[in-house]
């Protein structure tokens, strides 16, 4: 292995992943490894998985393949939560050599150096009720913004989730290592930290908790920005939503995951609230903040949504003040209640309803867009785009687009919609 000295990553998944490929990265850097870009030949290949979707497990299969194609003779390693899930599935992929489970993915190096290549794929894993430590970890060197992640695992058990299969019970950071990456962040130039998490609301467990990590948080002068990920609507306290509209770093943005807008439906879910909280939390959002925008994860074709509780969800969304829609249709996964529920809806049917709440999104957010137009708004511009454009975000939430400036990058600047 120690001629093996160039590796190159990709991540699937959420916010929380791209982190934690950041963090496995550095370790791997500070041992010696040269760091490519996946297209790229490489002695090493690292896929971080998810399992929220069966594209996402075909996706994995897809990257291996191509790999097969590009570098026969390299290795390929398998982490994240598909890897802690089903990890002789992943092993059983011509091609793949080590599959690190979720208290093993922090400990890559050490795997590294015992790997040779062979017939069959390793498995480095363990029961998920074993996985009890916390690896903090950041994303990116030399970016605008950084995804922190401060909380990981998930102590809830809906009825659709593969998440506390995959990576354990809740855990988090402590407030003051949290500061402390959070100032190694700020020497880095990093202008804007995204808190991500399982369970973020959940932060602290007890002893400390997600209000006292975000006012910590905002006394730190080297960071203009941060932004809550997301937090489930029960988690959400009154205080929170009052602090952050206080806040002049505290971004007004949130994402608020519903799943559904029909209380029958929820509670098959079970999920830990009703629509009525979830439309009181919107409403108070707004009555502080009028500005800001309200993000909501939805999932249709649920077994047991109907036509008439999918237009019940349809119609709760309507009338609510949000910004936007992040859609996901409905998919089977192993070892979760919902596989035992009925009626199943048709594969065609879930299309069509997602088809429905994307346009639904599109006209909220256009509308969102709409109201702020001739206003003056600070956003962050980030790096720029092949196309000779950068990009960059209002502080609550609009991507602006325009003509690359260097002199931009990297700088918060008040730019008129």
């Amino acid at each position: 292995m120690e001629d093996k000295k160039t590796v190159a990553f990709h991540t699937l998944g959420c916010k929380l992943n791209y982190s934690e490929t950041s963090a496995i990265s550095r370790l791997l850097e500070d041992e010696g490894f040269q760091k490519k870009k996946f297209e790229e030949v490489a002695d090493i290949y690292v896929i971080n998985t998810c399992s929220v979707t069966d594209n996402a497990d075909k996706e994995c299969r897809h990257l291996v393949r191509r790999i097969q194609r590009q570098a026969p003779s390299s290795f390929v390693v398998i982490t994240g939560c598909y890897a802690q899930l089903k990890p002789e599935e992943i092993a059983s992929i011509p091609g793949v050599d080590l599959v690190l489970g979720a208290a093993e993915k922090f400990n890559i190096v050490s795997h590294l150096k015992e790997l040779s290549k062979g017939d069959s794929a390793k498995i480095c894993s363990c029961d998920i009720e074993n996985v009890t430590a916390f690896h903090s970890s950041y994303s990116g060197k030399g970016r605008t913004r950084s995804f922190l992640k401060v909380q990981d695992g998930c102590d809830y058990n809906c009825s659709f989730c593969t998440i506390p299969l995959a990576r354990g019970k809740s855990r988090s950071d402590s407030i003051e290592h949290v500061l402390e990456n959070v100032h190694q962040l700020s020497e880095n130039g990093v202008k804007e930290i995204v808190l991500t998490g399982v369970n973020l609301g959940d932060f602290g467990k007890g002893t400390e908790n997600f209000y006292g990590l975000i006012k910590e948080l905002d006394k730190v002068k080297g960071i203009s920005r941060y932004r809550i990920s997301s937090i489930e609507p029960n988690l959400l306290s009154n205080e929170i939503i009052e602090f952050v509209s206080n806040s002049s770093r505290f971004m007004p943005h949130f994402h608020i995951p519903l799943q559904s807008g029909s209380n029958k439906i929820l509670g098959m879910m079970r999920r830990r609230y009703r629509r009525e909280l979830y439309a009181e939390k919107v409403s108070l959002i707004k009555t502080f903040i009028p500005h800001c925008s309200i993000g909501v994860d939805v999932i249709v074709g649920f077994p047991g949504e109907t036509d008439e509780y999918f237009e019940e969800t349809f119609a709760f969304l309507h009338s609510l003040d949000v910004s936007y829609l992040h859609v996901f249709t409905y998919s089977e996964r192993d070892n979760t209640h919902a596989l035992s529920l009925n009626p199943v809806v048709p594969i065609q049917v879930r299309n069509e309803r997602n088809k429905k709440l994307r346009n639904l999104s599109y006209m909220k957010t256009q509308y969102f867009h709409s109201l702020h137009v001739g206003q003056t708004r600070k956003v962050l511009f980030e790096s720029g785009k092949d196309n000779g454009m950068m990009e960059g975000y209002t502080d609550n939430y609009i991507k602006v687009t325009k003509p690359f400036r260097q002199d931009y990058f990297n700088e918060i600047i008040d730019w008129k919609i």
